[in-house]
């Protein structure tokens, strides 16, 4: 099997001749650290939003070669919503969102455009035009559809809160101004559809909507409100994507566990990450047997960060044990490739996850 053909199997719940081999994000730091293994032509360590068209052509290539190194089955191309450098390490993306960048994940937003139902009517979302989609172009140009191009586009509820600035302005108006929050929501979704609508020509295989709704103890808004604010908007969308022939994967940290069963009812053919504090994988995977695919979990927390190489291994195969019996399973991190990863540890869970990851798993007949 090509790694496409093994992640959109794995995806689409059957079992593959392997355990597919993913994970969401490898932002700039992990990139250079880990291509450092690999070849001396590394590029320089800066933030995307201190790159020039040379220096971005050079991360890609070099994430580019991790993929090929670490014979990865798929491999995320954000949507490209910009990065307008205002001052020292604060920006501005398309959609009017100030965020301050930091070296440890995704930029967070802190103020947005929208303040009050006013600026909601007078907003005019940015045209999605090719350039949303061009780390996806590059990387169907590059890979000619050996691997699984994933395409990552925020979820609503993400945008939604990004847009007010703070994910607390949000949550208010689910309470105060339910108007208000539904009518941000639309937008929001608007704005994903227009991305999902072009994913098949710029080469997509399959998207992920990142957008975290739960934390370690619960979701971070009641499941009654999750229902009603965010469930059909991911219905929508998930209609959409898979009218145009594409899968589905939801990505939130947390426990999922009170609004997993809604998840599955939406349609989205994969859960990422199943969190290890949080959520339990064999349970999980038990739960969307013949309903979704499960991706994850190796904790990106605490073990890829401070454990060894060995504790690595033994965390990759005993996780395979667990989840991949019957298929419908991807191996990723607990959440992505983050700086604190050790580059050795990043390197050990994929190589791990080949050696152990042949069906039939352990030697057992699959069933």
């Amino acid at each position: 099997m090509t790694g496409k053909e093994r992640f959109l199997t794995a995806l689409n719940r059957g079992t593959p001749d392997m355990v597919p081999i993913w994970d969401l994000a490898f932002n700039e730091p992990s990139i250079v650290n880990i291509a450092k293994h690999f070849t001396d032509n590394v590029p320089p360590l800066k933030l995307l939003h201190q790159m020039d068209a040379n220096d971005l052509v050079a991360i890609m290539r070099a994430l580019f070669l991790i993929a090929e190194e670490l014979d990865l089955d798929g491999l995320t191309m954000p949507t490209l919503l910009g990065r307008e450098h205002i001052e020292g390490d604060i920006i501005k993306d398309r959609l009017g969102v100030i965020q301050h960048v930091g070296w440890h994940g995704d930029p967070i937003p802190f103020d947005g455009p929208i303040k009050t139902p006013a600026d909601l009517k007078s907003y005019k979302p940015p045209k999605v035009d090719d350039s949303w989609l061009m780390a996806a172009m590059f990387a169907k140009s590059h890979f000619k559809g050996r691997i699984a191009n994933v395409l990552m586009m925020p979820d609503p509820f993400k945008i939604s809160w990004a847009l007010r600035g703070e994910m607390i302005n949000t949550l208010i108006a689910y309470i105060d101004n339910p108007a208000f929050a539904h009518d941000t929501a639309k937008l929001a979704t608007e704005i994903c559809l227009a991305v999902f609508e072009r994913a098949v020509a710029a080469g997509v295989d399959a998207v992920v909507l990142p957008g975290d709704i739960a934390m370690n103890e619960a979701t971070i808004m009641s499941p009654a409100h999750f229902r009603e604010y965010l469930k059909p908007r991911y219905k929508e969308i998930v209609d959409v994507v898979h009218a145009a022939g594409l899968p589905a994967i939801k990505h939130s940290d947390g426990n999922l566990n009170a609004i997993l069963d809604d998840l599955l009812e939406i349609g989205f053919d994969a859960v990422h990450p199943i969190q290890p504090q949080c959520m339990d994988i064999a349970e999980t995977k038990k739960k969307c047997a013949g309903r979704a695919c499960v991706i994850g979990n190796i904790d990106c927390v605490d073990l890829l960060t401070s454990g060894s190489v060995e504790e690595v291994e033994r965390t990759v195969k005993e996780t395979i044990e667990i989840a991949a019996p019957g298929g419908g399973y991807i191996l990723s991190s607990s959440n992505t490739i983050h700086p604190d990863v050790k580059p050795e540890n990043a390197i050990a869970m994929f190589r791990a996850a080949r050696r152990h990851g042949a069906y039939p798993i352990g030697g057992a007949v699959e069933k």
